[in-house]
């Protein structure tokens, strides 16, 4: 294989293919972490993420609006960090989440919009 490594200088910078060429080899070498499973009803969303080597009690999870964060904590064995954007908000009330042979399933409810409609009475 033959590999040629990109020149950063003043004189020469490089072109949005010749970007792309070098975000593809670091991420064949460095490993990418694959995106979840998503699967979707009409209620909820499900996301199963791999992460081997950690339990329950070295996970944080996260949600602010339309984002989901996972954390492991500073004193896990293995370190992990991911967050994801759904298209609409989350109902924490009506999610939950399970740990079970390495891989981590968030059951992430749908927010119903609120109408926010009033009335005026014509006289």
């Amino acid at each position: 294989m033959f590999f040629a490594p990109a020149l950063h200088t003043a004189r020469f910078a490089p072109r949005s293919y010749d970007r792309a060429f070098q975000r593809f080899v670091n991420e064949a070498f460095a490993g990418v972490r694959k995106s979840p499973l998503v699967e979707q009803d009409d209620k909820s969303w499900t996301l199963s993420i791999d992460v081997p080597g950690l339990s329950r009690e070295d996970l944080t999870i996260g949600i602010e609006g339309t984002v989901v964060r996972i954390d492991s904590k500073a004193e896990a064995k293995r370190q992990f960090k991911a967050a994801y954007e759904l298209p609409q908000d989350i109902d924490v009330s009506a999610s939950e989440a399970k740990l079970e042979n390495g891989v981590l399933t968030l059951k992430l409810g749908k927010q119903v919009p609120v109408s926010r409609i009033s009335e005026l009475q014509i006289h």
